[in-house]
């Protein structure tokens, strides 16, 4: 195959698929980020420990295991995304450009967001806030909105890459 047809190729309608459901898993997660960052983070980091109440108990909130699947399904889909449309010149490299910082702000989570996380949720309560323990989440509060920012705009990103969606015939 010449380099010409090589760069001009046409996305087969798996390579359009993945991608279309690539955005449209990254758009929900991200609605759901948002969700919990506007309604759930500002209650427990409101008085640390005691507002960690809602992590405490049998009926505590525990959301790990959402996260976990639908990321690593997300990420499935965007590795798929990535190989079947490796030969559409205009996807490579926005793909590879996105992925790249959406790994890079995922090891970010793995490394800082997480575990501060679940060790808010193992904290033992009291009905104090404790001043060191209240900056602490107010930091993670602060980068974890940051984090979602990143998220969104990468997820945005993706649409464009989507343009056969939108193009009336």
């Amino acid at each position: 195959m010449n380099t010409t047809l090589k760069q001009h190729a046409v996305p087969s309608p798996w390579a359009n698929a993945t991608l279309l459901i690539t955005t449209v898993i990254y758009l929900l997660i991200n609605g759901a980020g948002l969700w919990e960052a506007a309604n759930v983070v500002p209650l427990w980091t409101s008085a640390p420990p005691a507002s960690f109440h809602i992590f405490q108990g049998e009926y505590g909130l525990r959301y790990k295991a959402f996260w976990i699947i639908s990321h690593s399904i997300h990420e499935v889909f965007f590795i798929a995304a990535i190989i079947l449309n490796w030969r559409i010149k205009y996807r490579k490299n926005p793909l590879l450009i996105i992925f790249v910082i959406h790994f890079s702000v995922r090891v970010w989570t793995l490394a800082y967001f997480a575990p501060i996380l679940i060790s808010f949720w193992d904290y033992p309560y009291s009905e104090t806030v404790d001043v060191a323990l209240k900056a602490k989440a107010d930091a993670w509060e602060f980068w974890s909105n940051v984090r979602g920012a990143i998220f969104m705009l990468l997820s945005f990103a993706l649409i464009p890459l989507n343009k056969q969606f939108f193009i009336l015939k």
